[in-house]
This record gives structure tokens, C-alpha cells and sequence, in this order.
């Protein structure tokens, strides 16, 4: 009896860690989520509330002789600028093969994507995003990308939506 009933203690156990641990990533994910809606939208504001005070961005690629450039930002002014610009075709950023880690406070996310202009295929590439949670939820403080226009490996599922 005393077997079983520690049995059940430490089942019940890893089940509440498991549904802790899936709340904690669905709340980290809140501002990514609401990063990516506010491009689809042109909603700068939305797209503003993701972020922390102070954050950093950096977008990593090739120039045209095949050379790595680094193109860092301190300041969103530019990026909601751009956001706020209004268009003919919606911004698209479908994302997959998500990880997340949670440590207290700070979490990462690395996800896949691909960029559509409307149904137009842009690039593709990974974000990767730090966030901190300063007590009054989860805010992006750095996001990094890598962008591409070829070895993409797009899944059908997210390819198929912008035919």
C-alpha cells in the first residue's frame, strides 16, 4: 500500500510539473504571438506591447559576394516605423519547430519561420528570442534572426496556406 500510494504522489507529481511547465511556455509565447499578429495587422501599438523598454535586435545574413553581415538595432523606432507603414498585402510570419526554455524570469524561444508579403514567399530563416518576466508578464529583450531565400525547408503545412 505504502508503494502504491508513493506511486500515485509521484505521479501526480510530474503530472502538475508538466501542466506548470506547459502554462509557463503558453505565457512566454503570449508576446511572440502578439509580435507576429501586430505585423499581420500593421498594428504597431501591438507590436510595441511585446516588447521590453530597452531591447536589442540583430538580423544575421549574406551580402551578395556570400560574406556574413551582422546588422544590429537598440531601438525599435525603425522596425514600428515600418510595421505602422501601410500596405497592400498583409505581413506574414508562420512559425515552427519551437523551443522553449524557462529559467525563473528569463526564458529563450528558437523557432523556424518563413516570411510571406500576402501570398508572395519572402525568406525564411530562425528568430531567436530572449524574454524576461519583470512581474507583470513576459516581454521580448532581444530577438535575433538569420534570413534566407533558399534551403528552407518549409513545411507543407505552413507552404500550402500562401498558394
Amino acid at each position: 500500500m505504502r508503494t502504491l500510494t508513493l506511486f500515485i504522489c509521484g505521479f501526480l507529481g510530474i503530472v502538475a510539473t508538466q501542466a506548470q511547465s506547459q502554462q509557463n511556455e503558453q505565457a512566454v509565447m503570449e508576446p511572440i504571438v502578439k509580435l507576429f499578429t501586430g505585423m499581420n495587422k500593421g498594428d504597431s501599438a501591438m507590436v510595441h506591447s511585446a516588447f521590453a523598454k530597452e531591447i536589442t535586435m540583430a538580423t544575421v545574413t549574406k551580402d551578395k559576394a556570400g560574406n556574413v553581415v551582422v546588422r544590429r538595432e537598440n531601438s525599435l523606432a525603425g522596425f514600428l516605423k515600418a510595421i505602422a507603414t501601410p500596405r497592400a498585402e498583409p505581413l506574414n510570419e508562420p512559425i515552427w519547430n519551437t523551443k522553449i526554455e524557462v529559467d525563473g524570469n528569463f526564458a529563450q524561444v528558437w523557432t523556424d519561420y518563413a516570411f510571406y508579403i500576402g501570398k508572395k514567399f519572402s525568406h525564411c530563416g530562425v528568430d531567436a528570442f530572449q524574454l524576461v518576466n519583470n512581474g507583470l508578464g513576459w516581454k521580448i529583450i532581444h530577438l535575433a534572426d538569420t534570413r534566407r531565400t533558399a534551403d528552407c525547408n518549409i513545411p507543407t503545412t505552413v507552404s500550402d496556406q500562401f498558394k
